[in-house]
């Protein structure tokens, strides 16, 4: 064999060996991604079972606190939208199961808009300062809703019923999101392995 057929031969076999090192490096990548769709398909399954199962608890400050853990971990673990997502369905459950009363269906576009007013501040806020994006996103979903409850009381025609909505969507709104946030942080450091 001459140096050029030699040359040519060990040409081939570079480019066999890349050619296989790639095809390898395609399979690791492809296993990655499938490994991590599985593990947002399986967090997304769990947290929307949680943000639709926890409003059976007919209880404001356990729905509360735990819906916003939900929307929380949800918006750290997998983004805004699905944060969002989560976010839009439990004021849903929670009136189909009578957690919010029948009388306050009024209330549920406001309660969802102010979902999303937490998920989005948190998500612009969480890479500064956690307790702060919590903070601020929690504050302003209770001013949101507070400010939200004279239109939905000027709607309702039953005084009593007038009140609660005035009580419900007062400071127990605050409290609820940021006990949420510290209910999400527990989470959050647990889940990944921080302490």
């Amino acid at each position: 064999m001459d140096n050029k057929q030699e040359v040519d031969v060990m040409d081939e076999q570079n480019a066999a060996i890349e050619n296989e090192q790639d095809v390898e490096m395609e399979d690791e990548q492809e296993a990655v991604m499938d490994r991590r769709v599985s593990t947002m398909t399986i967090q997304s399954v769990i947290l929307l079972s949680i943000a639709i199962s926890v409003p059976l608890f007919h209880q404001q400050m356990i729905t509360g606190p735990v819906v916003n853990a939900t929307l929380f971990a949800a918006t750290v673990l997998l983004g805004a939208q699905m944060g969002v997502l989560v976010g839009l369905i439990p004021s849903v459950i929670a009136l189909s199961v009578g957690t919010l009363p029948a009388a306050l269906a009024p209330m549920v576009p406001y309660i969802m808009l102010s979902n999303v007013i937490l998920i989005v501040t948190f998500n612009f806020l969480k890479g500064k300062n956690y307790w702060l994006a919590i903070t601020a996103a929690s504050f302003l979903k209770f001013l949101f809703l507070f400010v939200s409850r004279s239109v939905v009381v000027g709607l309702l025609l039953k005084k009593e019923l007038a009140e609660s909505v005035v009580v419900m969507m007062s400071y127990p709104q605050l409290l609820t999101a940021l006990l949420g946030g510290v209910l999400a942080k527990v989470f959050l450091d647990l889940y990944q392995g921080k302490k």
